[in-house]
Parts: C-alpha cells; structure tokens; sequence
C-alpha cells in the first residue's frame, strides 16, 4: 500500500463508497487525508478484511488522519438522482466537512463528477493500492453496517444484521414476501422470485 505520489504537492483526500450495490438504506462514502508519512502494515481495501479488523482500523484512522469524514445520501434520495449520482454526492459531502481543504482528489472507481475545482484522479481498485481510499473504504463500511444493524432490529425478515442491505437470497425473497420497507430503495427493482436455499 502507498501514498500518492500527489501527495508531494498537495493536499490529498482519498475517496470511498459503500453499500452501492444495496437494496436497502444509504450509501456512505468517506474522505481522509494522511500526513505525507503515514503508514501502516495491514491497511487495505475494507473487503479484504473481517470485520474485527475494519473496527480496530478505523479507531487507528481517526486517530492518525489529518482530517477526516463521513457523509451519507438517503435512500429517498438514491431514487430521486440515481445511485451513481447519489454516490459522488455522498463523496461530496464528505469533502465538504473535511476541516482541512483537500487540494487533490484520489477517487477509487473509474468515473466522478468533478468536485468544485479540486483536481482529481480516479483509480479502478485504488482501495487496494492507496492508504487513504483504503482508509476511506473501511471508514464507509464500517459506518454503514453499525447503521444497517441498527434499523435490522425492526426488520428482522429481511436479515439485515447479516446481508448488511446487500441483495442476498433471503433477502430478496423477504421482499417478494413481505414488501418494501421505508429503508428500501424503490428504484432497485426485484422482479423474479428466488430459490429459496435450505
């Protein structure tokens, strides 16, 4: 894992999402800006880590980042603009309460719409190559499943404690059986009934 090589210029925010690929709840993305000698020997992509390890991250993140934050877009607000949308908006959001002013922008994915007019690279799999999208990564994550598994309580069919949203079998099936909850997100449709498996 690296630091950007921008970062001998600027100042650097990395850029996650999570929970695009959902049915149900928000999506969550971060920004974090590490000083220019910041590392550690296990941060990477928050999908190549337990859970156990995400957590204990993130204390480590928020104590060592210069500056970071978390933003969320609803699911109202996914139907309303779409998830791509949503998702950059999320990123946006998170940049604008940074309380220190990102100077250049390291987006993980291959596409983003241009915040104000800081510079940006976008980087397909950068959670796995750069130290502050992976922080970035584990920051939405982490941030999101506490919130999925805070409104799982009241949806018990739906096992959101375990599928954290994620379209899953029983998932998809509890919502062919009992409907859409508030929590979902309309415009992700579910039109043929699954296997259910035993």
């Amino acid at each position: 894992m690296l630091l950007s090589t921008f970062q001998d210029h600027y100042i650097e925010a990395g850029c996650d999402e999570a929970g695009r690929g959902c049915l149900a709840g928000p999506v969550f993305a971060a920004a974090v800006i590490f000083a220019k000698d910041f590392t550690h020997p296990i941060l990477t992509d928050s999908k190549k880590l337990s859970p156990s390890k995400r957590f204990a991250l993130r204390e480590i993140i928020e104590k060592e980042a210069l500056a970071f934050a978390v933003a969320t877009v609803s699911a109202e607000e996914i139907d309303q603009i779409n998830i791509h949308r949503a998702s950059y908006l999320a990123m946006h959001r998170a940049l604008d309460q940074l309380q220190i002013k990102a100077e250049y922008l390291i987006i993980d994915g291959n596409k983003f719409i241009p915040y104000q007019e800081v510079p940006y690279s976008c980087i397909v799999k950068g959670d796995g190559k750069y130290l502050s999208i992976a922080a970035a990564s584990i920051l939405a994550k982490t941030y999101r499943d506490e919130y999925m598994d805070g409104i799982a309580k009241d949806y018990p069919d739906y096992d959101w404690l375990n599928n954290k949203g994620y379209p899953t079998v029983k998932h998809r099936n509890a919502v062919l059986t009992y409907g859409l909850t508030p929590h979902h997100r309309k415009t992700f449709k579910i039109t043929e009934p699954q296997l259910t498996l035993f």
